[in-house]
């Protein structure tokens, strides 16, 4: 199997790529969290939140590291942590299940410019790594031709067919490199962790 490097801006310190459109659906699928982050107006930035139980979320570890919620864990290779939030009940929750390259998958999050609950739709295209602090070399990633603005990190990414969750949003890449002849390969793609990369994981933290 070859492996690809691809070059990313996470979704917190970017704007966005591909098409996305306000959602309804959405807002039943994840959590806007504001974060510690300041800005020019002294504000936070955004972030997301997948619910899991009455008493957890799962999210990117860089939107939890500047969260206002308590982390339970942080995954020890990939962008993602676990943390507690009083989830509101009744509110179904998620069924994973891996996606695999030529799925179908829908991408729900909150955008930052409007603070309101987004969605977008690709197909997942290549297994790529991520080179930023946040992930390890081990944690390898999806690529997908998906919309995906700035605020949607920690969101989540469904399988079309069954409506699945397959992954965590953790940004997005202005381009897809072979990492052998440095040829580009995708332009302007969402990344995320998938669920096989988290799911013996996430188990254990929610078990224990």
């Amino acid at each position: 199997m070859r492996w690809y490097m691809a070059l990313a801006v996470l979704c917190l310190s970017g704007c966005s790529v591909g098409h996305y459109e306000y959602s309804r659906e959405a807002a039943q699928r994840v959590d806007m969290t504001v974060t510690g982050i300041p800005t020019v107006l002294g504000i936070g930035t955004l972030g997301t939140t997948i619910p899991l139980t009455p008493e957890y979320s799962l999210t990117a570890a860089h939107v939890a590291k500047f969260s206002l919620y308590r982390v339970k864990a942080w995954h020890p290779e990939c962008d993602l942590a676990v943390v507690y939030h009083k989830n509101s009940l009744p509110r179904r929750s998620p069924t994973f299940r891996n996606s695999h390259i030529g799925d179908r998958v829908n991408l729900y999050g909150y955008s930052f410019i409007s603070a309101m609950p987004v969605a977008s739709s690709g197909k997942n295209l290549i297994n790529t790594q991520l080179a930023n602090s946040w992930n390890k070399p081990g944690c390898v990633v999806v690529a997908a031709d998906a919309g995906v603005v700035k605020g949607m990190s920690g969101g989540a990414v469904y399988n079309a067919s069954d409506d699945t969750l397959a992954g965590v949003i953790v940004g997005y890449s202005s381009e897809i490199e072979d990492n052998k002849s440095g040829k580009t390969l995708y332009r302007d793609v969402a990344l995320y962790v998938p669920y096989a990369r988290f799911q013996a994981w996430l188990t254990d933290v929610v078990k224990s």
